[in-house]
Parts: C-alpha cells; sequence; structure tokens
C-alpha cells in the first residue's frame, strides 16, 4: 500500500513565480479529490502579509531618515556656508552678532522748551514795564463786583507829587524812596467808602522799602467829590499797606457818614481787603500782557 504517486518532491516559494505549487495527494485508493487544502492556503497567505509589512515599516524608516537628512541640509544651507560647523559652543557668533527681531527706537537728546516768562519780571523796573498807565487804564471801567459785592467807581487823580497825596508818615516814607506818581481811585458801597493809592517807583526794591518802612500812621488822602461824600477827615478809619514790583499800594476805609470804624465794622474791613486784593491783580495783569506780548514776539 502506498501513500501516493513517486517522483522528485517539487520546491514552492509563494514569492517566485516560476515555482509550482505541489499537488496534494488525497488518502484515497487512486481516485483524485480536486478540493483545494485551506489550510495551506492560509499558510501562504499570512508569510506573504507578515513579509509586506517588515517591507512597510523599512521604507518607513529610510523615509523618515531621508527627511531628517534633508532638513540638516536646508539648515547649513541658510548658514550661508554650505557645512555644518563642528566647531565648540564657544566658538559660535554671540548674541550681539545675531540679528533681533525687535528693533530699537531712535535716541534723541533731550531737549527742553524754555522757561516761561515771569510776569512780576516785567513791572519789577521801569525800564522793562513801558506799558501805558493811568487812572483809568489801571482801574477801568464804573463799577467792579467783588463776590456778592458790587462797588460803584468815584473820583480819580493822578500826580507827581507824591507826598501832597498822602498823610501822616507817609510823605516821608515815599519821598525818600524817590515815589515817581501817586494814582487814585475811590469805590463805594453803601455808605461804606475806600480809597486806593498806587505810588510808582523806578524799581522793586524802592516799592519793597516803602512797604517795610509804612507803619500805622502811614496813610493814603481819602478821594471824595463827584457824588461821594467826605469820608475819613476826621473819623477813625482803617488802613492797609502792601506792595508787589515797583508798586506800592495802600488803602484807608470808612464810612461817608463821619461814623468810626471799628472791629465790628466788618463791612468796612472787607471792602478795604477787595479793594486790595483788586489792586494786586490790576498790577500783576499788567506783568502778564507784557510777558504775554513779550513770549508772543
Amino acid at each position: 500500500m502506498s501513500f501516493g504517486q513517486g517522483g522528485p518532491q517539487s520546491q514552492w516559494d509563494p514569492w517566485k513565480p516560476q515555482s509550482q505549487q505541489p499537488q496534494q495527494q488525497p488518502w484515497s485508493s487512486g481516485e483524485s479529490d480536486n478540493t483545494p487544502d485551506w489550510a495551506a492556503l492560509a499558510e501562504a497567505s499570512e508569510a506573504r502579509a507578515k513579509r509586506r509589512r517588515l517591507f512597510l515599516i523599512g521604507g518607513g524608516a529610510l523615509a523618515t531618515v531621508a527627511i531628517a537628512g534633508a532638513v540638516a541640509v536646508a539648515v547649513v544651507s541658510a548658514n550661508g556656508s554650505g557645512q555644518a560647523s563642528d566647531g565648540p559652543a564657544s566658538q559660535l557668533p554671540g548674541t550681539a552678532d545675531i540679528p533681533s527681531a525687535t528693533a530699537t527706537a531712535p535716541s534723541f537728546a533731550p531737549t527742553s522748551a524754555p522757561p516761561p516768562l515771569d510776569p512780576k519780571d516785567f513791572v519789577a523796573s521801569a525800564k522793562k514795564d513801558k506799558a501805558p498807565l493811568g487812572p483809568d487804564l489801571l482801574f477801568p471801567g464804573t463799577q467792579l463786583t467783588m463776590g456778592e459785592t458790587v462797588y460803584k467807581k468815584g473820583p480819580t487823580a493822578d500826580t507827581r507829587t507824591c507826598g501832597s497825596a498822602v498823610q501822616g508818615s507817609l510823605p516821608k516814607v515815599l519821598n525818600d524812596n524817590d515815589c515817581t506818581r501817586l494814582i487814585r481811585v475811590t469805590y463805594t458801597a453803601g455808605d461804606t467808602a475806600v480809597t486806593v493809592g498806587v505810588a510808582v517807583f523806578d524799581a522793586e526794591a524802592q516799592a519793597a522799602a516803602a512797604k517795610k518802612q509804612a507803619d500805622k500812621k502811614s496813610i493814603v488822602r481819602s478821594l471824595s467829590g463827584g457824588g461821594v461824600k467826605s469820608f475819613c477827615t476826621g473819623a477813625v478809619c482803617r488802613s492797609t499797606t502792601n506792595s508787589y514790583g515797583r508798586y506800592a499800594y495802600f488803602t484807608v476805609a470808612g464810612f461817608t457818614g463821619g461814623k468810626d470804624v471799628t472791629e465790628k465794622s466788618t463791612e468796612v474791613f472787607r471792602a478795604g481787603d477787595d479793594l486790595a486784593e483788586f489792586a494786586f491783580r490790576q498790577i500783576r495783569g499788567r506783568g502778564e500782557a507784557q510777558a504775554s506780548a513779550a513770549a508772543e514776539g
């Protein structure tokens, strides 16, 4: 009893097209069976799949190496030399040689605007104080409003003989400091009257000296007339003294009816303070106007 046909057994390789698959011999008594051997076919298919996976994995690795090589070539080419540097890190360019992505803002030398002109400088001396001056220029209009009080403007006076328009110890003070001009104006509010006297000097130092030398008996003469009754000619009145620039300014305030001023005469104190403040503003205003004109010129 034999197990099949004799003869040499063929070597079959599923990856060699010329190789032939051996014919399986059935375990039967001489009759052929054309039914395929499914187990052998499955083994051959698995072998082919395994070799295909190995091929794909190997090809992917080669592609990765090729891409990495291309990137390295591109980086070296961008450096401009065409060859990669194998020198130590100390030979690499410093950070100062590497262009910065952020541009540095240009620097400029600091500049400064010229200091503003001081208005007081323009009323500190006759050499710079050249603006026109007079009673109606220094005290314009017909009335003055300070807070809630309206003062009506009364008579004005302007003299080059300063001592003739003042009394007490003030004539000597003005004469000793070479007063060149005295301007007066009177304002009234009800039965309260105030005379403001502005003494003009050539320099600020003279006006400051006159202010310092004045005392309680240094009083400007009250100016009445033009509808303003006489005041402060024999009654007790209140006076003030101050200076700004080359100007010294004085006030005398009281009642037009001849009544004495007391510590309770608040309206008289307020009127004297208001007119002293107004005189200061007007003198300073002369300086501001002249400083502005000089700056524009």
